[in-house]
């Protein structure tokens, strides 16, 4: 997730709805299907990083599920552009690698690799009282999948199966919200705005009385931050000494944009760091005012829920409030691409470039 998209620690979340705290469906059903038997074989593709910057679909037999799962026929499934370029790329460091894996991870980062965690589709075989429920998924980008019922987490009736897929990165922004201690009436900056940037910030615009800016170098990207409730400017016209902020998030993924972030940030502020950098060095200004204004540079990443609400937040609350915040009709602006599963693999190295434009790219199958 660069540029905002701070990276899913997965190892952290292959419990990421425990069995105690499986949510049943609704009663919402948008199909009645037969159950499969347990002798069907049913054939997906999926999509595999086969070497750094190159990408195939490869076919793959799915076996009927057993008891106490489902298989779910995929209808969209999100792109996250940070942590997958670090994955297209080959840059996942060794040391992360166990952190890194996504819970339906096949392969490895050396590659070959299936990677991803944003699905969102209709189960179609399973249990009776799940056929036809749109759910959402931590699983790779695959045209179907079978997977455990504790995986899967429905997907509420005012929240669109399209933005539903947005419901990683939402998770990521809550997180970071309750990470950073903003209250209302404070001065809040945003250094990034990618699609968990600008989430953080429709977030923090929420707060009663709350000033939230937000900080980018595309000037493209005032319009989405102001119709989400906060102000805007380009990176190049940001005067950040003496703007004495209450909470800074820095989600860019550049030194450059981290330095603003210490920069702007008041006396005793907390800085929440949200991007992954992957390998390779980051440079860190700690001089000026840093130790003088005792500023707090706190690491924000959604493998754990924030400390202040562990105690009584599961994954699976945590997700389910991530899917009803999706409800909001004005996220759609983080929506600026849908491509067909079948063009991904031409379309991920132009979609994982860096300083690619857009921001939320779906899969659509």
């Amino acid at each position: 997730m660069a540029r905002g998209a701070k990276l899913r620690e997965h190892a952290a979340l292959s419990s990421t709805i425990a069995p105690s705290s499986t949510i049943a469906p609704s009663n919402r059903r948008e199909a009645r299907l037969s159950a499969a038997t347990h002798s069907e074989t049913i054939e997906a593709q999926a999509l595999w990083i086969e070497a750094p910057r190159a990408a195939a679909l490869r076919r793959e037999a799915l076996r009927a599920p057993g008891p106490g799962e489902a298989r779910v026929a995929t209808l969209w499934s999100a792109i996250s552009r940070g942590t997958e370029r670090l994955v297209f790329e080959g840059r996942v460091p060794p040391s992360e690698a166990l952190r890194m894996r996504a819970p339906f991870q096949s392969g490895d980062f050396a590659l070959p690799v299936k990677y991803g965690y944003c699905a969102v589709g209709r189960v179609e075989a399973g249990p009776a009282e799940w056929l036809g429920e749109i759910v959402f998924c931590l699983y790779p980008h695959q045209s179907r999948f079978v997977a455990p019922l504790d995986a899967l987490r429905p997907v509420p009736p005012a929240t669109p199966p399209r933005r539903a897929a947005l419901a990683a990165n939402m998770e990521t922004a809550l997180n970071a919200l309750w990470d950073s201690g903003a209250g209302p009436g404070d001065r809040i900056v945003v250094i990034g705005a990618g699609v968990v940037g600008l989430l953080v910030a429709a977030l923090a615009a929420r707060l009663p009385g709350a000033e939230v800016t937000v900080v980018d170098c595309e000037l493209s990207r005032a319009k989405v931050a102001q119709s989400l409730g906060a102000g805007f400017c380009r990176a190049a016209d940001f005067a950040p000494e003496g703007l004495g902020a209450d909470v800074v998030f820095h989600a860019s993924a550049s030194g450059q944009g981290l330095a603003q972030a210490l920069a702007c940030a008041g006396l005793e502020a907390r800085i929440v760091e949200m991007s992954w950098y992957g390998a390779g060095e980051t440079p860190t200004p700690l001089g000026g005012a840093f130790h003088a204004n005792r500023l707090q540079l706190v690491s924000s990443q959604v493998g754990q829920v924030a400390p202040s609400r562990r105690p009584r937040w599961s994954y699976a609350r945590r997700l389910g409030k991530a899917l009803e915040l999706l409800g909001d009709p004005r996220l759609d602006a983080l929506i600026t691409e849908e491509i067909a599963f079948a063009d991904l693999p031409r379309e991920l190295p132009r979609l994982l470039a860096p300083g690619a434009a857009g921001l939320a790219t779906l899969v659509r199958y």
